[in-house]
């Protein structure tokens, strides 16, 4: 029992934390304000899981740029465009930086595959759930051991279900402070920083991919829709969360 009072007490502590981290953040002046106070109000290890998208970018480049101790790492679900991998190996020769690759559980692709068939993400929303939950979510599970903080690059712009995303937050979940340090930054913003900074992209953005994730699952949007239209573009709109940035509930937004 003392043992479970002693970690609702950590997630209280930790719930604080964020919430101050916050509102720190909110009124930081630039970003690279922002990740400085994430690193001087997060005492343990801080990662940052990228997936090369635009957003991810900018934030690679700032932490490169200020040798900041924010740890990298990216998931290989096995299933990427060939121009994400080369947009990760130009970042790294650009950079000057080293990207951990995590992959997922051979043996857990195997059994998913041999259940629902090559394509079964396509047959209904509980098996794409599976698997991204086998492709994305166990691999990230696993990089963020030991981590005290999480570092991404989701924006409320993005879609309607980011809408709400703080700076800063606790994460149940994953028992640790989840951060958005541009949360509330635009694409024209975004686009502005890699411009400004010749930051290395991936060429599908160029094509009509603004948002990237694995081949099987990503298209081109049409002009007027939605960034994150081309991911699993057969789905509810509402229901398109592949289990990473899982709201609401994942997170005690603050």
């Amino acid at each position: 029992m003392n043992a479970v009072v002693r970690e609702l007490d950590r997630s209280s502590d930790q719930a604080d934390l964020a919430k101050t981290l916050n509102e720190a953040l909110a009124e930081a002046e630039n970003l690279s304000s922002r990740l400085q106070a994430i690193e001087n109000t997060i005492a343990g290890r801080v990662f940052f899981s990228t997936s090369l998208g635009l957003e991810d970018q900018v934030l690679l480049h700032a932490i490169a740029k200020a040798q900041s101790r924010i740890e990298v790492f990216t998931l290989d679900t096995g299933r990427q465009f060939p121009e994400t991998y080369d947009v990760l190996s130009r970042s790294e020769r650009v950079l000057g930086t080293r990207i951990r690759v995590v992959f997922p559980d051979a043996g857990d692709v195997e059994e998913l595959v041999a259940r629902d068939g090559v394509f079964g993400f396509r047959y209904s929303v509980e098996q794409r759930k599976a698997c991204c939950h086998v492709r994305k979510v166990l691999p990230l599970q696993r990089a963020l051991d030991g981590a005290a903080g999480w570092v991404t690059g989701v924006r409320r712009e993005q879609s309607t279900t980011r809408g709400e995303t703080p700076f800063a937050a606790f994460d149940a979940q994953q028992n640790l402070i989840k951060l958005n340090p541009i949360a509330d930054w635009t694409l024209d913003r975004v686009e502005a920083y890699i411009a400004e900074h010749s930051v290395p992209v991936n060429a599908l953005h160029a094509h009509g991919f603004p948002s990237i994730g694995c081949q099987p699952c990503t298209r081109a949007i049409e002009p007027g829709e939605d960034i994150r239209a081309g991911r699993w573009w057969w789905e509810d709109e509402n229901r398109k969360e592949c289990g990473l940035h899982n709201r609401p509930g994942g997170s005690r937004n603050l």
